[in-house]
């Protein structure tokens, strides 16, 4: 009998609502464990794929940034060795004699000042003492102020040819209005005229317009300027 009762209270304790509410419950409890972990886990997800595109973002900003500092030296590079490469043209081109004094090689500097305020500048071609068939400052200082009209086709042009065309500038200071001073030396040539001649209003000192013209290989240049006869015989460039 006792053991029949025990038996029905087992029976009515397990499936009491008091128990079903309590199984009830846990069962709830599992189920909002489990919604938790997937939020948690799905959490988890988007952060590291936000992370991901994070770091993604980076590399690419990283790797363009990295690019433009490598293209950015390379064209550094390219103005520097260009720059080098025309300094060494210059330094290697023909230019001219190289006067020796006291066993010490003396080179021509392209710009320099003579007696009596004369300007020697010779940005192209041959750099050189003295102009056309002189070869010393001193003999030539007549005429060295003509190195201020230019040609850039001069770079192209040996020192021989230089100076037939400065022989020919010489002789045009003399020569009669509108006659070509022709020069012809291997495959350079050309031609330096007087154009107009007058005198200065101001100064009333003699002065000359001359036109100088180079061909080299089927190229040809053309340059203008205006020279006055100074008081010691040399010329000055005035435009």
């Amino acid at each position: 009998m006792k053991k029949r009762l025990f038996t029905i209270l087992v029976l009515l304790t397990t499936f009491s609502p008091v128990s079903t509410m309590v199984h009830a419950g846990l069962i709830d409890n599992d189920r909002d464990e489990v919604r938790e972990e997937r939020r948690d886990d799905r959490q988890d997800n988007r952060e590291e794929r936000h992370d991901d595109r994070q770091d993604n973002r980076e590399e690419r900003h990283d790797d363009r940034q990295d690019n433009r500092e490598e293209r950015r030296d390379d064209r550094q590079d390219n103005r520097e060795d260009r720059k080098d490469d025309r300094q060494d043209h210059r330094h290697n081109r023909w230019d001219g004699p190289k006067v020796i004094k006291n066993n010490l090689v003396v080179v021509a500097p392209r710009k320099r000042v003579i007696r009596n305020n004369i300007v020697v500048v010779r940005n192209y071609g041959n750099s050189y003492y003295g102009y056309g068939h002189y070869h010393d400052d001193n003999d030539a200082y007549k005429w060295l102020a003509f190195t201020a009209i230019t040609l850039k086709i001069l770079d192209n042009i040996n020192e021989a040819a230089q100076r037939a065309h400065e022989e020919a500038q010489i002789k045009a200071t003399t020569a009669p209005v509108g006659e070509k001073i022709i020069w012809d030396e291997g495959d350079s040539s050309g031609y330096v005229v007087t154009t107009k001649e007058g005198k200065s209003a101001s100064s009333g000192l003699v002065c000359r317009e001359f036109q100088q013209s180079i061909t080299v290989g089927g190229q040809t240049e053309d340059a203008w300027g205006q020279a006055c006869l100074q008081e010691d015989g040399s010329w000055k460039i005035i435009n």
